[in-house]
């Protein structure tokens, strides 16, 4: 979505926590992924803290008005306008990275330069700078959707567009970053817990919504996972280096009080890296299989699928296969719109239940 192709193509890619983490570590950025948010409750997001900012999927709608207010010196905020098609995933992303000052994140050497280099441009020279990074754009395209056919120019003019914006916190207040908006949104003052602040304005922007529509996608950039529980786990075993170490030169027999409760407290110290050591493990296997499922996505399936559809038409099976596949899929849309709309009527009933309140 945007009005100038010129900067080369830019591939639709898939809204992907697995994808984007891979994307961020192509650009050189360490110290940061991206999670998957499958609800607004608090407890989703402490699981994922410290969260840098979060990239919000939704369908696109012309004439849209913002919530906030458009901020008309931006220069305290990076914010770049989306210049060409197709690049609105990876300007979101970008947009948090591009704001982030936290120590856990390294920008890396060329997003670093880059910043440096358009620092000083306006909105729609930073996105023309973006659009012509050969870099960012390569790095992009090669998480291209798996296409099995091409059609030359046989593009739908109306098929529905779907749109990526970023929200982020900088010096103490909230901010909305779309690129196909003149500036940055300012939502007003946030506080350390600051996506306590972007949950309201979540929750308002999908009820505006019809009941069926149920494809959003709303993902957080946090700090790297493996290094956070790798420092959790050092913390604890230096903790417990400490605690035994007192344990050896105590008195059991003077200290008896002092000296269970020290060990009660080593006790919980290993319980508690055993359970962060897990957590590590599990860590560690959903990586490996990002690294297999890439390998998965990357590869032309195109010659064995149509071997089976011969060999299934064959054996005469593939028209009831055909019928039974397509009820299957209607079932799981009427199941997934109304858990869609039970979610709604909640959070309406919730909302009215504090209205009344009031």
């Amino acid at each position: 979505m945007a009005d100038n192709d010129g900067a080369g193509n830019w591939c639709l890619i898939d809204s992907d926590p697995r994808v984007f983490t891979e994307l961020i570590k192509g650009f050189g950025v360490s110290g940061v992924q991206v999670e998957e948010l499958w609800s607004l409750e608090k407890a989703e997001f402490e699981r994922l803290n410290p969260i840098h900012g979060l990239v919000f999927l939704f369908k696109w709608r012309p004439g849209e008005e913002s919530v906030g207010s458009l901020v008309q010196d931006s220069r305290q905020i990076y914010f770049a306008k989306q210049v060409i098609n197709n690049a609105c995933a990876t300007q979101a992303i970008l947009s948090v990275l591009l704001n982030c000052d936290h120590k856990d994140v390294q920008l890396g050497e060329m997003l670093f330069k880059f910043k440096e280099f358009s620092a000083d441009f306006d909105p729609t020279m930073r996105g023309l700078s973006l659009s012509n990074m050969n870099v960012i754009r390569q790095v992009h395209n090669s998480f291209a959707r798996q296409q099995m056919f091409e059609f030359d120019n046989l593009s739908n003019k109306s098929e529905e567009a779907f749109h990526f914006v970023a929200y982020v916190p900088v010096n103490g207040r909230l901010y909305e970053l779309d690129g196909l908006k003149d500036g940055p949104i300012d939502l007003g003052k946030c506080q350390e817990d600051w996506v306590e602040s972007v949950k309201p304005i979540l929750e308002t922007r999908m009820r505006s919504y019809a009941t069926d529509e149920i494809r959003f996608n709303l993902m957080a950039i946090v700090s790297d996972r493996k290094l956070k529980l790798q420092a959790d786990v050092e913390k604890l075993q230096s903790n417990l280096s400490d605690l035994n170490g007192k344990l050896t030169k105590m008195d059991t027999k003077k200290d008896t009080d002092a000296y269970l409760k020290l060990k009660n407290e080593c006790t919980s110290i290993q319980e508690r890296i055993s359970e962060v050591n897990n957590l590590l493990h599990l860590e560690e296997e959903k990586r490996q299989q990002y690294k297999t499922e890439r390998v998965k996505r990357d590869h032309n399936y195109l010659p064995l699928i149509v071997q089976l559809l011969k060999c299934l038409a064959k054996d005469g099976r593939l028209v009831e296969l055909t019928k039974n596949a397509e009820k299957r899929q209607k079932q799981l849309t009427a199941a997934a719109l109304e858990r869609k709309k039970r979610k709604l009527d909640s959070a309406n009933e919730s909302s009215d239940d504090k209205s009344s309140k009031m």
